[in-house]
């Protein structure tokens, strides 16, 4: 049985992962008391398979909550039951422009208070969940479709794929945020500026010949692959299922995204379950 706990910030879209995982198949129940947490595992154990895959939404408000959630969370491990934590979070700007706009109150906001400040003691009270977490979703910027993929992305795993993404970005437009291994192409020629070039993209191969055509280029990426066949089946061995590469150049359009392409490539000759995503190709 696959057991999925939803934890995270409030606002940042734990709700709407959920309905998306119930469009996934997976029996979802909104919001369960800490205390009810194993009793539920118990009666999902004991359904003779009836519920394969389950995801629940729970969240720390309160003190009292997270000294509870934590000693729960020991206790499915003690019960059998191989769990996975997804967190859901957003920056704290996001997530005080929805309440704005939602008018309604923060749960940990104080009488007189800021948004802002409650937000910001969501997310310290919320740092030992997140450090358990296996999977973490930033919702900053995403569309609903958006964070489907993402979670479907991430919950290929269900095969046991493991699942590699490659993103293209531009450093004047901010690092990833959910990148686990960040690469910086900006010391490769920039195509931007060859008066030919610059309209194009690093999807082109006039611009790809020109980023990788050098032999630095090609000596960078064959010792990065190197060094990605070494440390994913690590990855792996801890009990990851998932790797975000990120590949940054200055404006996300040229060189990160001709390596970005090339390096999907090569992954994909030795691994299956390799996308991209060219975060800032439409850019300017």
């Amino acid at each position: 049985m696959e057991f999925l706990i939803i934890s995270g910030m409030s606002g940042a879209g734990k709700s709407q992962a959920a309905d998306i995982l119930e469009d996934m198949g997976y029996y979802c129940v909104d919001n369960l008391p800490i205390a009810l947490m194993p009793r539920f595992a118990e009666l999902c154990l004991a359904s003779q398979g009836r519920y394969e895959r389950v995801a629940l939404v729970t969240d720390v408000r309160e003190r009292e909550s997270l000294d509870g959630l934590l000693p729960a969370l020991d206790g499915l491990w003690d019960m059998g039951l191989d769990y996975r934590i997804l967190f859901v979070e957003a920056d704290t700007s996001t997530i005080v422009r929805r309440y704005k706009g939602s008018r309604r109150p923060h749960p940990m906001q104080e009488a007189g208070g800021s948004i802002e400040g409650a937000v910001l003691r969501e997310a310290k009270a919320l740092e030992p969940v997140r450090e358990r977490a296996d999977y973490i979703i930033n919702t900053t910027g995403l569309t609903t479709s958006m964070l489907q993929s993402r979670i479907r992305e991430l919950l290929s795993r269900t095969e046991r794929r493991f699942a590699i993404t490659v993103t293209a970005f531009g450093y004047k437009h901010g690092l990833p945020i959910d990148a686990d291994l960040v690469f910086d192409v900006r010391f490769l020629p920039n195509p931007y500026y060859v008066a030919q070039l610059r309209p194009l993209t690093g999807l082109d191969p006039n611009v790809s010949n020109f980023v990788l055509a050098r032999p630095e280029a090609r000596e960078f990426m064959d010792r990065l692959c190197a060094l990605l066949d070494y440390i994913i089946p690590l990855y792996a061995e801890e009990g990851r299922y998932a790797l975000q590469i990120a590949v940054g150049c200055t404006g996300g359009k040229h060189r990160s995204v001709a390596v970005a392409v090339e390096l999907v490539r090569r992954l994909s000759e030795k691994r299956e379950n390799v996308t991209i995503a060219l975060r800032d190709i439409e850019k300017e």
